[in-house]
């Protein structure tokens, strides 16, 4: 009997140094991005222009993902915005990015190459267009804009598709209507404040740090764009069916708005890839970007908006097959 119980001891510890191990490599399992769980290599995500939303926006997404997917490192590449964003990615040049749905539509509706290879992941927020000027000039509405030197983004960007847009709703053309200036955020509020330029268009997320910071050094205002322009927008068809009446909250530039909303033209945003990117990398990006609302909202209040519900509408895109395996799993 006396022999015995050693036995029973040394069984015993087995069993439990066995049971221990298992418990470990559980825990080691749930918490490590072991195997496939965590897609790895390298891509690329091609952002805006410097002091622009987008390029913010990747740049906190860039560090969510480092947490999410640790074994992935998202290369970022600076743009000069939408239209550009579009083109790298329906060409390979870039595998993920954001842009707005117009922009979007006119590179489909002019047959791109790799236009049906696009994508959508998710909507994101709306960008909203400011027509900046000081608050002691006389333009009071985008007719006013006519003669002027203005600066409308460079060619590739949103900004000049959507300023064109609006300036031909007025009956204006940007090339001969006002002296175009193709300088985008990063450059034209310094512009502007220097006098060499009399207003600027800038389409983007609220509020765009550029144009906070600018009214905190010079007393701006920003020109409303009214119903009328609208419904001419909408007159006009294809990639402008996308543009919708909005309002500038008084508090997203309080210094420029004097406490009063200003109406404006919005348009959505959408994170996009190609339908050959991998269904896995696919899938975990969005899940990322939908949980990371609030960590990336903190610093980019525009990333506050992206909304579960919402996020599925990518139109003028399908949605990759990735990014459904995602909705489809967090579905009530």
């Amino acid at each position: 009997m006396s022999q015995a119980l050693p036995h029973i001891g040394r069984a015993r510890a087995l069993q439990g140094s066995a049971a221990a191990f298992v418990v470990f490599g559980l825990l080691l399992w749930w918490l490590l991005p072991l195997g496939e769980s965590s897609p790895g290599g390298t891509v690329s995500f091609s952002t805006g222009a410097r002091n622009g939303v987008y390029q913010r926006y990747g740049e906190l997404l860039q560090k969510e993902l480092a947490d999410d997917m640790p074994r992935l490192n998202v290369k970022l590449e600076s743009s000069e915005g939408s239209q550009q964003n579009v083109e790298w990615v329906a060409t390979g040049q870039a595998q993920f990015t954001i842009a707005a749905a117009d922009a979007v539509e006119k590179y489909k509706l002019a047959n791109g190459p790799g236009a049906d290879q696009l994508r959508g992941c998710a909507r994101l927020y709306d960008d909203y267009v400011h027509v900046v000027v000081p608050r002691t000039s006389s333009v009071d509405s985008i007719k006013g804009l006519r003669g002027k030197k203005v600066a409308v983004g460079p060619p590739g960007s949103g900004v000049r598709l959507i300023a064109e847009h609006v300036l031909d709703a007025a009956g204006i053309d940007l090339e001969k209507g006002i002296t175009p200036v193709p300088d985008g955020i990063g450059t034209a509020p310094e512009l502007l404040e220097e006098g060499k330029i009399d207003a600027f268009f800038w389409s983007g997320g609220l509020p765009t740090s550029a144009v906070t910071d600018l009214s905190t050094d010079f007393d701006i205002r920003l020109v409303p764009i009214g119903e009328d322009i609208v419904e001419e927008l909408h007159k006009q068809g294809r990639e402008s069916r996308y543009y919708r009446a909005a309002l500038m909250p008084a508090d997203a530039y309080p210094r420029a708005q004097a406490g009063r909303a200003v109406p404006t033209v919005a348009v959505a945003n959408l994170l996009m890839t190609r339908a050959d990117t991998d269904a896995k990398l696919t899938e975990g990006l969005t899940r990322t970007v939908i949980d990371s609302r609030d960590h990336i909202g903190g610093e980019v209040h525009a990333a506050q908006l992206v909304d579960l519900r919402t996020a599925i509408y990518t139109d003028p895109l399908d949605l990759h097959e990735g990014a459904q395996r995602y909705y489809r799993s967090v579905k009530p």
